[in-house]
């Protein structure tokens, strides 16, 4: 069996499974792994180093002849000839994040790119429709990374979502496996965001220390940050996030320390790991191909036995 809806056909991909825009780890290495593996590789802009980012996509080219996209993080990238700088790639297929649809939809559309807004809330849904996007990447509070401060879990956000729009859906957070993916589907996604099982998995180039700690947490091992500030975070749980967790005055971007530090460092307490609840859901560090190989093998076991157990 083969996937085949409106993501795979906007994306131009076999498999309806994209990669999370991570900062300084959504880059070819990553990427085009994910891509070559038949799902959607995506480059990061949000560590803000376009000269990097640029060299990055040309090596992308290098490393699979398959579709990817790239991701504008508004919050992150003060260059206002962003936009500009994606369209001068050559990239087909783009994201927006932290930041309002209404800043850049048109421009990339009106340059005949597709493109999909991350949305964590329904009133941002219906904007970002408004605005003339694609699609909807519609981001669960139990995902890692940054978040809006009044989060609202995938189980409750996504189907209220799917009630409200008729774009296609990608769903992010919480999602990891087969069987997460076919609930997302259920629910009205036609496609997954993975993030914390890409940070974790053997083509990432993050530390090992930090793809080890993802393995070992438990499903109780991220803590949410910035609760009463922003953009809130969700993290693994280390000595330096249990006591931003506890100490509400402080806003913990303040305190995000030296990111490189711990990314290829390996030095935990460093900065702050964002990390998605599905750590917990981990249990190994493992090739991408052989992650997306799996995924799809048990979502049409998953929606198979249900078709069988409760026939229509």
């Amino acid at each position: 069996m083969k996937f085949d809806n409106r993501v795979t056909r906007l994306l131009g991909v076999e498999r309806p499974i994209v990669q999370a825009p991570m900062g300084w780890i959504a880059r070819s290495q990553l990427a085009s792994a994910v891509s070559n593996a038949g799902g959607l590789g995506v480059i990061e802009t949000s560590s803000g180093e376009l000269d990097a980012i640029r060299e990055e996509i040309k090596r992308m080219r290098t490393l699979t002849d398959k579709p990817f996209g790239v991701n504008i993080a508004q919050a992150f990238v003060r260059d206002p000839d962003i936009v500009q700088f994606v369209i001068d790639q050559g990239v087909q297929f783009v994201t927006t994040s932290a930041g309002s649809p209404e800043r850049y939809t048109e421009q990339i559309k009106s340059a005949g790119l597709t493109v999909f807004h991350v949305v964590p809330s329904l009133s941002a849904a219906l904007k970002a429709v408004a605005c003339g996007v694609d699609g909807l990447i519609v981001e669960g509070g139990e995902g890692g990374g940054f978040k809006n401060p009044r989060e609202v879990a995938s189980m409750v956000l996504l189907p209220l979502v799917r009630s409200k729009v008729d774009v296609p859906i990608i769903a992010a957070g919480g999602f990891v496996d087969g069987p997460s993916m076919a609930a997302a589907f259920a629910l009205g996604a036609e496609g997954v965001q993975l993030g914390t099982r890409m940070v974790s998995a053997a083509e990432s180039p993050v530390h090992g220390n930090w793809k080890e700690a993802i393995v070992a947490a438990q499903e109780t091992d991220t803590v949410f940050l910035n609760r009463f500030n922003s953009p809130a975070l969700r993290a693994l749980r280390t000595d330096k996030t249990t006591r931003l967790e506890k100490d509400l005055a402080t806003n913990a971007m303040a305190e995000f320390g030296t990111a490189k530090d711990l990314y290829f460092g390996g030095d935990m307490e460093a900065s702050i790991a964002l990390s998605g609840q599905v750590c917990g859901r981990i249990d190994a560090v493992r090739p991408v191909a052989g992650i997306l190989d799996e995924i799809e093998a048990t979502f049409f076991e998953t929606v198979g036995g249900l078709a069988t157990q409760y026939p229509g």
